[in-house]
């Protein structure tokens, strides 16, 4: 049996003994650095969908498939 305490448990322990207007602060930066977390991945993706369009551009700005510019 693993007797480590990990940091999830560390973490809870601390938490339970901060008073209720403390918990409610910990939320709130726990979500804030989700929310920093989830707008720096959507970031880099559309940063990389931007810097591949030069590439792909020769590919998809054919006359074939330029009735698919319409829909």
């Amino acid at each position: 049996m693993n007797t480590t305490i990990t940091i999830e448990q560390r973490l809870l322990e601390k938490i339970r003994n901060l008073s209720s207007d403390k918990i409610t602060e910990v939320e709130d930066f726990i979500d804030f650095l989700y929310q920093r977390q989830t707008n720096s991945e959507q970031n880099l993706v559309m940063t990389a969908a931007k810097r591949s369009e030069a590439s792909f551009s020769k590919v998809w700005d054919n006359p074939e498939d330029a009735e698919y510019d319409n829909l």
